[in-house]
């Protein structure tokens, strides 16, 4: 049994420093999907699967209570400007509008 053992030895020593490069690469992979979920927003995950979700204060509330108010007044505000958008577009592709601007262009007198 001591014959084994060094060749055993050996065969590990070799096979150490790609087990080192593996676990290195996933340790790298599960920190950089960790940050990209805190920088995109995303929950993160707990031990067993359970979303951990940040602590909820009166302030971050207060917040997202205002950001939602106000982008509801834009969208009210942008379908407001897509009416009036619409009506100028139409007043300006209007036939009868043209054809007056062309009559004024021809009273003007020419010099």
């Amino acid at each position: 049994m001591t014959a084994n053992t060094p060749e055993k030895l050996q065969f590990v020593s070799q096979l150490f420093p790609f087990i080192a490069i593996i676990v290195s690469v996933s340790i790298a992979g599960w920190v950089l999907t960790t940050w990209l979920r805190i920088k995109n927003g995303y929950p993160l995950d707990g031990a067993w699967g359970q979303a951990v979700y940040p602590k909820k204060n009166e302030e971050v509330i207060e917040r997202v209570k205002l950001l939602s108010q106000e982008n509801a007044q834009l969208r009210a505000e942008l379908g407001s400007v897509k009416d009036r958008l619409a009506n100028v577009e139409r007043i300006v592709t209007d036939d009868s509008h043209r054809l007056t601007q062309e009559i004024e262009a021809l009273r003007i007198p020419k010099n």
